[in-house]
């Protein structure tokens, strides 16, 4: 056996990392701090990064794939006529089309890096419920071991009722994504986090904390209806918090960022003993019914060009293809997304058909037609 070979192929595959949080929860300062502490590694171990948001002015890592280097944002939103989280919504969707493109840029570098770092769009609900948030998601989880990282303003989190609606969101997502899940608890420069652990751990004293929190009693002295429905749903997230990694950190000062790749490289082992053969089992149920939807809507168009044929039998003999008379293809691949460390860029502008657009932005400037 070739030694360079088994090696090779002993080679982990690299972990993805997908941070997802409510607006200004610090993903992209996570993204910097984590990005920062991979270089910081004695060998360096620089991560491959994708930013995702393409309404973002300024990030502060290097990306190398930039969803801002494919699609003019602010023209997506003068061309649809869209407001602000339309035309992010809009982004996403059109630079989903090239997914397939990132991902097979993605694995020519899995052989160069430990990590794969995604950072998502800082409206959350436009990437976790959106069809082009799923789709990608499916697409890297389908590739590489993936963790989805949810990351929570911790100072705006001492709130019962807050920390709550953080918990239920985060829960909704565990499901929807049937991912390895860490919640990592940020800004604990300014507020620490072990008083969410202890929420977390004993759900006593959360409704203690409840309890002595304004509001949570009406003029007779009886309970609300939020308080009651706060302490019920304590309860039911008992067992969600027992399955649950979580990490306090820092993005500031970067404490905390090796508790965080601890829970990483735990989630990759539970990725791949549980996680993994579900998807298989997913992404096989998914490809039976695409063939059998498949195979019924050719059956339906044999029958009904059976009964076309019965009825019009000198019909079929003047549909027929001609080979000098088929126009040339339009070529799509003139929109490609690349490397932004390796290659030139191209921006993909919405405009009518037929239209040139020029790229301003970009450096250096190029000329396409969408």
């Amino acid at each position: 056996m070739d030694p360079s070979a088994s090696s090779s192929s002993s080679k982990k595959k690299p972990v993805a990392i997908i941070t997802i949080g409510m607006a200004g929860a610090g993903k992209s300062t996570f993204v910097q701090r984590i990005n920062s502490y991979l270089h910081s590694q004695d060998p360096p171990a620089p991560p491959y990064i994708l930013n995702l948001d393409p309404a973002v002015t300024h990030v502060p890592f290097e990306a190398n794939i930039d969803i801002r280097d494919t699609v003019n944002y602010p023209e997506v939103m003068k061309q649809y006529n869209l407001g602000p989280n339309g035309g992010i919504l809009t982004a996403l969707n059109l630079f989903t089309t090239k997914f397939d493109q990132v991902l097979g840029l993605v694995e020519k570098r899995a052989e160069e890096v430990d990590y794969v770092i995604l950072d998502t769009p800082g409206q959350i609900e436009i990437f976790t419920w959106s069809a082009s948030g799923a789709i990608i998601t499916d697409a890297v989880a389908s590739s590489l071991p993936t963790v989805v990282a949810y990351i929570i303003d911790t100072p705006r989190t001492t709130a019962p009722a807050t920390f709550m609606s953080n918990m239920l969101y985060a829960c909704s997502i565990l499901y929807k994504t049937k991912l390895p899940f860490i919640l990592v608890f940020n800004k604990t420069d300014v507020q620490p986090h072990e008083f969410a652990l202890e929420w977390m751990h004993d759900f006593e004293l959360f409704q203690a904390a409840l309890a002595s929190h304004s509001g949570t009693h009406d003029s007779e002295g009886e309970p609300t209806y939020m308080n009651s429905l706060m302490n019920s749903m304590s309860l039911v997230l008992d067992e969600f918090y027992k399955h649950l990694k979580a990490v306090g950190v820092s993005s500031m000062t970067g404490d905390g960022i090796k508790e965080f790749f601890d829970a990483v490289e735990a989630s990759r082992e539970e990725y791949e003993k549980e996680y993994l053969p579900e998807l298989e089992r997913a992404r096989a149920q998914r490809e039976k019914t695409l063939q059998a939807a498949k195979e019924d809507s050719m059956n339906r168009l044999m029958k009904d060009l059976e009964i076309d044929r019965a009825k019009n039998p000198h019909g079929a003999l003047a549909d027929r293809w001609d080979p000098e008379n088929e126009g040339e293809d339009e070529d799509d691949g003139n929109i490609n997304i690349v490397d932004r460390s390796k290659s030139l860029v191209i921006v993909m502008t919405p405009t009518p058909a037929g239209q040139v657009s020029s790229v301003k932005g970009c450096v250096p400037s190029l000329i396409i037609v969408c």
